[in-house]
Formats: C-alpha cells, sequence, structure tokens
C-alpha cells in the first residue's frame, strides 16, 4: 500500500505528486490517457505560480522556453491590467503549452520518485484505494482525485457539485493562418468576441465568443467552416485559416465541490471547481491547490502532524475556488456584454477605470495572479534576502523558514 493515490496526471496532479514526494510520502499517480493530450487547454502561468515554481527550483526550466507577456486581460477589455505594480520578482504572465508544462512537471515528480502509471482508468473507490478498469485494485491511504471536471472519484466519493449549467458557449481553434496579423487580435463587439494568439510552431488559438450560441442547448462539434465564417463575420477576414489541429467549444457552466475533502478522499483543480476559461487562470489555482496540499498531506502519512491539519485544506482553498468562480463568472457577463450597446458602453466605463484608477487596476492585476491569497495564518510572503539567503530558495526543501514577519510554511504562507 502507498500512502496517496492520485488520479489525473495533468497539471494539478503532477504538481501534488511531487510535493508530497518532497514531504517524503509514496505517492502513484494513475493516468486513464496512454499518452499526454497535445492538446493544451492552458496557456498562461500567472505570476504567483511563477513564484511556486522558483521555492522549489524548477523556474529556470520555464523562463527559458515561455514568452513573457507584462499585463493580463480582464473580460477581454481593451485596457490591460499592468502586471508591472505587482510585489513579486515575476511582475508578468508566461505563455508557455500546457502540453510542455506537463512534460516539465511530469519530469520533476518522477525525478523525486514518484510512480506515474499511464493508461490506468479509475472506476471506482474502495476502502483499500481505488479499482481500476479490469478489477485491479491500487491501495493507498488516501485518494485525491485530480481528475478534472468529470471526476470520477468525486462522484464516487459522493461529493456534492454544486452550481449553474452551461448558457453560453465559446469556441476555439488552433489552426495556421496564410496571412496571420501581426501582434495578434483582441476584438469583441455585436458580431462576437475574438482573441488570436500565435503559438509555437507556426500555430494560432483562435478564440471566440459568439451570440448565436447565448443559450444552454449544445451546439455541435466545431467545424472549420464555422470557425471561418464566425471570424469573417466578426474581422471581416478569415486570415487565410487552414489546417486545424484541434477544434473545441467549451461552456460556462460553473461548480464547486461541497467539500474538498471527505474522510481519505480529497480534490484539488477542475475536479474541485469548474469555470468559464476567462484570465487563464485555471490550471495555476490547479496548481496552488495542490502546492497548499502536498505538504499537509505528506506531514501526515510521514506523522509528523496530526489528521486535523487534513481539515484546513478546505478551510483554505474552498473560499479561494469561491471567489475564482465570482470573478471568472463576472468577467463572463462583461464579455457577454459587447453584444449590446449598453454592455458596450459599460465595457467602455469599466475599461477605462482599469486605465485611469491604479488602486482598481492593482486589485484587480493581484487577483488574476493569484498574488492575493490570504489564508486565516495570513498573505502569502513575499521573496525578501534573510541571513541564509533567499526566501525562496530557501523553501525549496519543503522546511519552514524563520523570518522576522513569523514563520513561513511550506507553501510561502505565514504559520499560525
Amino acid at each position: 500500500m502507498c500512502d496517496v493515490v492520485i488520479v489525473g496526471a495533468g497539471p494539478t496532479g503532477l504538481w501534488l505528486a511531487a510535493e508530497l514526494r518532497l514531504g517524503g510520502a509514496a505517492v502513484v499517480v494513475l493516468e486513464a490517457r496512454e499518452e499526454r493530450d497535445p492538446h493544451s487547454k492552458a496557456l498562461t502561468i500567472h505570476p504567483r505560480t511563477l513564484e511556486l515554481f522558483d521555492c522549489r527550483g524548477v523556474l529556470e526550466a520555464f523562463l527559458a522556453e515561455g514568452l513573457r507577456i507584462p499585463n493580463g486581460h480582464f473580460a477581454g477589455l481593451p485596457d490591460r491590467l499592468d502586471f508591472s505594480q505587482l510585489d513579486t520578482p515575476y511582475p508578468f504572465t508566461l505563455a508557455l503549452l500546457q502540453a510542455r508544462t506537463e512534460e516539465l512537471l511530469e519530469e520533476r515528480a518522477r525525478r523525486l520518485g514518484a510512480t506515474i502509471r499511464r493508461g490506468k482508468r479509475v472506476e471506482g473507490l474502495t476502502a483499500e484505494g481505488v479499482t481500476l478498469a479490469g478489477g485491479e485494485v491500487i491501495a493507498g491511504r488516501y485518494v485525491v482525485g485530480c481528475d478534472g471536471t468529470r471526476s470520477t472519484v468525486r462522484t464516487a466519493a459522493g461529493i456534492d457539485f454544486p452550481g449553474t449549467d452551461t448558457t453560453t458557449w465559446g469556441s476555439l481553434g488552433d489552426v495556421v493562418l496564410g496571412a496571420p496579423p501581426a501582434g495578434g487580435v483582441n476584438v469583441a463587439g455585436p458580431d462576437g468576441g475574438l482573441m488570436i494568439v500565435p503559438l509555437p510552431g507556426g500555430i494560432h488559438r483562435i478564440v471566440l465568443g459568439d451570440p448565436t450560441t447565448d443559450h444552454p442547448a449544445w451546439p455541435g462539434e466545431l467545424t472549420l467552416d464555422e470557425l471561418r465564417a464566425t471570424v469573417r463575420r466578426i474581422a471581416g477576414t478569415d486570415y487565410g485559416m487552414r489546417d486545424p489541429k484541434w477544434l473545441s467549444r467549451f461552456g460556462n457552466a460553473t461548480r464547486q465541490a461541497a467539500q474538498y475533502r471527505k474522510g481519505n478522499v480529497l480534490l484539488a483543480g477542475d475536479a474541485a471547481h469548474m469555470h468559464f476559461p476567462t484570465g487563464g487562470v485555471g490550471m495555476n489555482v490547479g496548481i496552488q491547490d495542490a502546492h497548499n496540499l502536498g505538504w499537509k498531506l505528506a506531514a501526515v502519512v510521514t506523522g509528523r502532524a496530526p489528521e486535523s491539519l487534513l481539515d484546513t485544506y478546505h478551510e483554505e482553498r474552498h473560499p479561494v475556488g469561491a471567489d475564482l468562480l465570482q470573478h471568472t463568472r463576472a468577467q463572463t457577463a462583461l464579455m457577454n456584454a459587447a453584444y449590446t450597446a449598453e454592455g458596450q458602453a459599460l465595457r467602455a466605463v469599466i475599461s477605462a477605470l482599469i486605465a485611469t484608477a491604479p488602486d482598481m487596476s492593482r486589485q484587480l492585476a493581484e487577483r488574476l495572479s493569484g498574488l492575493d491569497v490570504t489564508y486565516a495564518t495570513g498573505r502569502r510572503v513575499a521573496d525578501q534576502q534573510l541571513p541564509g539567503g533567499r526566501l525562496f530558495e530557501l523553501l525549496r526543501t519543503g522546511a519552514t523558514v524563520d523570518t522576522k514577519a513569523g514563520t513561513v510554511r511550506a507553501d510561502g504562507h505565514l504559520a499560525a
């Protein structure tokens, strides 16, 4: 029997596996896919996640490959949030394909000794651990569901997932553009919203908000012809669109697990919260869930902390998830507002405030970047020079660090 069985080898599950190994726990990760998903839902790594990577000594590989973007957007408004004002060594977002992020995180997890088994579909829970398709039982003292919005672990544990169903749909296409726009595109109006972002390998990502899909019914699988027609309607051109690599739709269904812990079962990432992908925060919040849970669960299974410590995982991260849902719902409403004259006026007013009200812009940037998260023990501690070295470097062992402000936990927040 291992200490922890993690279901799902996405960014959340892989970061959690490494954190558990850093704390001395025996870990196995089970992933239904035989191979890593080549399609990258997430592209954006926010400042707080970059700080966590620094706190574990893996940041340089990401900085070497990612594209630094010194700002972020709120609901696709034309005036962007300036990250240069943020209190962090990394005042930017980093654009990197999720598939590459997962590859780097898996390398770290394996290097620290985590076992990762692909092609292992979990079908349910038992008193010993989990059951796989075919009946094999993988025993573990604790099971963590990092298996996405349709989480088998969450369902098998009987954890409620309340929220709201989809009422509007977005579209995504990774395609080749024969005549790509210089510098990308970000427009919103009565005909829809359009964002075009260059990706590695000569591919462009097209993200669409379409007023014709503002209803709960599934519009059907996205086709290249539909994508092309919608882009032409919004931009007046299809930019020479061809050779689709990935076409997908996503809805604004918004839900959150009622419990992040139920006995020996815990949830993290998309298994704990789902939302419209506004602001590119989903993967980041999942990794931050794992960062909070990892040191706690490792301390419990190795006998260094009482089991009651695990209750603080729900207490600290459930409010963060609730805030995430509120934030993404607000952005979704503002994005959909672009389809009416009144909504466009609202967007113009709020965009102007972002440009002219520094306190408002900073607060939104702190929320989007993940730097504003505060627990009962305190806010995250900023990097600083200490007698023994830089704080983020001292945290790389996973141990606590003493500062003038108090003891800093393994996850970078002040201890109680």
